[in-house]
């Protein structure tokens, strides 16, 4: 019998292909669990569990403390800390990110919406919000759209994880159906985004919070990462 998408389930999605600022991708994300395929919930784990270093992530459930950007500001500069704090000054993120989403996930997991997605992806979509910016500075993406959407892929390509497949089927239907002069930069942010995250050492298992007094520069070239600033865009 051919899958199919449950039909309820399409118009939460379409919901997200409309306005994807009223109804995030994370949301989708959470909706998902109670329409998803056991067996396409199944081949979702199991490449993730495959890949090298993830059953020690998934063993350790390492989660940080809240970072305060005080403390940050005071590392050396060049250091992992110093680079991430100015990271979120300098584009003025969000800084509780993380925390507001763990208590969307949390209240949806007490009320009985995420009693099917597996364990190990409630650990690892509340660590990933944690190391996300952390992904940013190493990578050398900026916090532009194209680089968003460069980030993503490439933590795709690392991680094989549907909320980031959920971003690629969000963005490439809009500049199918809705935007397509977006077509050019949006295809060139997800290939560079793809291609960097194959190429290079495996970085979205790290615990970068013990690792904050390190030379940026030390850890990049680690894990073979020659940054590339931004993405490049079509013409």
């Amino acid at each position: 019998m051919t899958a199919t998408i449950d039909r309820e389930f399409a118009e939460k999605m379409l919901q997200t292909f409309d306005n994807p600022q009223e109804h995030g991708v994370h949301l989708l994300f959470n909706e998902w669990w109670r329409y998803a395929p056991q067996d396409v919930t199944q081949s979702y784990l199991k490449q993730f569990c495959a890949l090298e270093h993830a059953q020690g992530f998934l063993n350790k459930r390492f989660y940080a403390d809240p970072l305060d950007l005080d403390a940050l500001g005071r590392y050396r500069d060049g250091t992992l800390g110093h680079s991430y704090y100015h990271f979120i000054l300098d584009n003025h993120l969000e800084e509780k990110i993380a925390m507001n989403y763990r208590q969307l996930h949390e209240h949806m997991d007490n009320s009985g919406q995420l009693d099917s997605m597996p364990e190990e992806f409630k650990y690892t979509i509340l660590r990933g919000f944690q190391i996300h910016d952390f992904l940013h500075v190493l990578t050398g993406y900026d916090s532009s759209p194209f680089g968003e959407v460069a980030l993503q892929a490439f933590t795709l390509a690392q991680k094989r994880f549907p909320y980031m497949s959920m971003w690629m089927s969000t963005l490439t239907t809009r500049m199918t159906y809705l935007e397509p002069e977006t077509i050019g930069p949006v295809m060139d942010a997800i290939t560079d985004g793809w291609q960097f995250g194959r190429k290079v050492g495996n970085i979205v298992f790290l615990e970068y919070e013990t690792m904050l007094d390190r030379p940026l520069v030390d850890l990049r070239r680690e894990y073979g990462i020659d940054p590339t600033g931004s993405v490049p865009l079509a013409a």
